[in-house]
């Protein structure tokens, strides 16, 4: 999607440490789909099971756009129930051909610095010393497809970027000029990239990498540097992709397709069972242990799409409510909790205006902290999911998560209209179960009527 200090004597002796590997120790899994049968995955990191993921737009998160400012934001935050900050590209930002005032966080200059708009490294160790003393892991956004124009490897290393016949650094797609492609066929360009990743790894300590446009770079990069990276840390691989096969590389990917076909629902373009048939392709073309996030909003979806109220109107706290219940890792993006309802400038200063109100707090702070320690809702394929039969199928949606004999029961009308008296017909709904949100206790073993206004949601926890 479009949005787009370590002296580099540290970073030559990084790379002499590395060598290339192909892949780690993996666990064998059967799978519905039998493409992936005889490959090896890696085994992902046992918190991410039940974490979430906050994305943290730092530029715009307050008026200052620091480190420093934002340390003062994690108390609240983790109040919340946030599990893992990840931040948008620290790295500075290259001043040739740059688009704005600022330029794009997705066009650095240097793998292994800080941008001086958000303050030093030393600032930056801090913050996550700090994220991590209060529970938070910390990963970062890592742009390996490309770099800006003034990368410091244009001077030192020009033949580490494809280069047109007349020996000129060119953009990896149209419409990003102010990005040159790296060559991945170059293997000390390689070495030298997974040894810049390895320094956020040993000097700030961070907890994975959330790699932007992933799909774009080979897979067997992504398996290499994993391999060398996960011998220092075991980290969270997050790709923004929607491949399945870079699943041999990555713990999670994106549900790009999901995010967009449930706008075309909100706009009524599609069905329910059109839109059931999206989640039916993740379960039967995805490996069993693929984690997937799902979201309403990002900062490419805020700033060119438009914000979770432009795109979902009435059904945006019902998507929140099944982003964070469905199998996967559910991910919010800065100012949702407000909410924000203000499309935000990318390559220009346009802060969040906060009013101090965060309305959603206590709303998704009952929805993540559900999400982190009920066994039921894990991200893994230790879990599962039951479509329940009803009466009101054609617009309600409701399943049932499931662990050993603990269970989440969620109802979601997905429509514009009242669904009085309907039933669930389905003979797997039975005991004693809590209402999230108001706390009442209903046994479902006989009573199985429900009566929903429109876009409503309904959550109980098994007792």
């Amino acid at each position: 999607m479009r949005r787009n200090g370590c002296p580099i004597a540290l970073q030559k002796l990084a790379t002499q440490k590395i060598l290339s590997c192909a892949s780690s120790v993996t666990t064998p899994a059967l799978f519905l789909n039998q493409s992936f049968a005889m490959r090896s995955f890696f085994t992902p990191v046992s918190w991410s099971v039940h974490t979430n993921i906050y994305e943290v737009n730092l530029r715009q998160y307050t008026t200052e756009g620091t480190f420093v400012a934002f340390s003062k934001e994690l108390y609240r935050l983790r109040d919340m129930g946030v599990e893992t900050l990840w931040f948008m590209p620290i790295t500075p930002i290259s001043e040739l051909n740059k688009k704005g005032t600022l330029g794009s966080y997705y066009a650095c200059s240097s793998y292994v610095n800080t941008n001086k708009e958000f303050g030093s490294i030393k600032d930056f160790k801090k913050l996550v010393e700090e994220a991590h003393r209060l529970g938070f892991k910390v990963i970062i956004d890592w742009v390996a497809n490309h770099t800006g124009w003034d990368h410091e490897w244009t001077t030192t290393n020009p033949d580490f970027f494809v280069q047109n016949d007349k020996g000129q650094f060119v953009p990896p797609v149209e419409n990003w000029e102010d990005t040159i492609k790296l060559d991945f066929n170059n293997k000390r360009m390689r070495l030298a990239m997974i040894a810049a990743m390895e320094f956020w790894v040993r000097e700030c300590n961070i907890d994975g990498f959330r790699c932007d446009m992933a799909h774009l770079v080979t897979l067997d990069f992504w398996k290499q540097a994993r391999t060398h990276l996960d011998s220092i840390k075991k980290l969270f691989w997050l790709a923004e992709c929607e491949e399945a096969n870079y699943h041999e590389a990555f713990d999670a990917t994106y549900t790009w397709h999901w995010m967009h076909e449930s706008m075309q629902f909100y706009r009524k373009h599609i069905n329910l069972q059109q839109l059931m048939q999206v989640l039916e392709r993740y379960h039967t073309d995805f490996p069993p242990q693929a984690q997937r996030v799902f979201f309403t909003s990002n900062h490419d979806e805020n700033s060119w799409t438009g914000t979770e109220f432009e795109k979902y109107g009435d059904a945006v706290k019902l998507l929140a409510v099944f982003n964070c219940t469905w199998q996967g890792i559910p991910m919010l993006y800065s100012g949702q909790e407000m909410p924000n309802h203000k499309r935000l400038k990318f390559f220009d200063k346009d802060a969040i205006e906060w009013n101090g109100r965060y309305e959603l707090h206590d709303f998704y702070k009952r929805l993540l902290k559900l999400h982190s320690i009920y066994p039921a809702l894990g991200a893994d394929s230790s879990t599962t999911t039951i479509v329940l039969k009803n009466e009101a199928d054609k617009f309600v949606l409701s399943y049932l998560r499931k662990k050993d004999d603990r269970e989440v029961l969620v109802l979601l009308n997905m429509s514009d209209a009242d669904k009085s008296f309907f039933a669930i017909t389905d003979d797997r709904l039975k005991g004693k179960f809590t209402n999230l949100f108001s706390g009442n206790e209903t046994d479902f073993t006989h009573q199985k009527n429900f009566a929903l206004r429109p876009w409503e949601y309904l959550v109980y926890v098994k007792k």
